[in-house]
């Protein structure tokens, strides 16, 4: 053989090739969970110096499970737990998962600072302005309440395979996917903020980090669950203790059980629950405490496979709460 130098340097370049493309690990899901998710990714494949590629994609909960349930991507974004139908089709395909909570959000309602009258809102409000059959009726300001404006109501919100959507209809509806349809709807949530911002009449809900990340463009509206009681703007203390009623929210990874197996997901998800407490605020969200992350380790040590919401969602849950109960698929 001539130049067996050489053939051996090739064959050491496609061998590491082959094994730099194999390492590739892929994410999907909700776009509430991106900037967390991401910011992980990019520190991790910074750490392993490229011998792990990951990529994330956003296309909403309901759209990352549909990829997840079908065994096409390692680790599902969710900001709301599985639901009965996606575990079912996930049970029917062999997919087993670890349910992990990875931060707190806080679904933001919010004005443009252009609007000078409007500083909080009840759910009873929100639930005129927002139910099904206000679609094409409650098109102006003061058919809310008389003292408001006579003025255009401009609606924005997440798209209907958004985790959010899910959880904002369950919370003021009372039933998951329960919605008027005449709103501006998108699974990208700086197109809501660009929307709302720029219209005096408009209303919006959207992840807190996004609202974080533009307060120079929005105004946060202040909730209370009566009109007789304090209406609650968000903060990292209303979010973790739960007074941002009924917007506070877990929001979580899946890990296909199967893509535990090689060596780099498990060390990518180790890392993801080791990092969350630092990375999670530098995207202007709310990390759990130490003891919810080592929980959420404990959980991935011992396989407990499935989810603690039993496929129903559960407004208001502590993610304390969450990690004490046993998972099922």
């Amino acid at each position: 053989m001539k130049h067996p130098k050489l053939y051996f340097v090739v064959f050491m370049l496609i061998t590491q090739s082959a094994l730099a493309q194999g390492a590739l690990i892929k994410i999907d899901g909700s776009s509430t969970v991106f900037p967390i998710t991401e910011a992980v990714s990019e520190e991790f494949q910074t750490l392993k110096k490229g011998e792990v590629k990951v990529t994330v994609g956003i296309s909403g909960t309901g759209g990352g499970f549909k990829k997840f349930c079908r065994g096409e991507i390692d680790i599902q974004d969710a900001s709301r737990p599985i639901s009965k139908e996606e575990m079912k089709t996930c049970r029917e395909a062999g997919i087993q998962y670890v349910e992990l909570p990875i931060a707190y959000d806080a679904i933001t309602l919010c004005v443009s600072h252009k609007n000078t009258w409007l500083s909080k809102l009840t759910i009873s409000e929100l639930k005129k302005i927002w139910e099904p059959q206000a679609q094409g009726k409650v098109t102006q300001w003061n058919q809310v309440k008389k003292e408001w404006p006579a003025t255009s109501l401009k609606l924005f919100g997440a798209g209907s395979d958004s985790g959010t959507f899910d959880y904002f209809t369950e919370a003021v509806n009372g039933k998951s996917k329960a919605s008027r349809g005449d709103y501006t709807a998108s699974e990208d949530d700086n197109t809501l903020v660009l929307g709302i911002s720029n219209d005096p009449n408009a209303l919006g809900y959207l992840p807190y980090s996004y609202y974080e990340a533009n307060k120079d463009k929005l105004k946060a509206v202040a909730i209370s669950q009566e009109a007789n009681r304090k209406a609650t703007l968000p903060s990292l203390q209303t979010i973790v203790n739960g007074t941002y009623a009924p917007f506070s929210r877990p929001i979580f990874i899946y890990v296909n059980a199967k893509s535990l197996t090689k060596p780099e997901v498990k060390e990518y998800v180790r890392f993801y629950l080791t990092e969350a407490k630092t990375l999670v605020p530098q995207v202007k969200y709310v990390p759990l405490s130490p003891k919810a992350y080592q929980a959420g380790l404990t959980r991935l040590q011992k396989n407990k496979w499935g989810t603690a919401f039993g496929g129903e969602a559960q407004i208001g849950m502590k993610v304390e709460e969450i990690l004490k109960r046993e998972p099922k698929l």
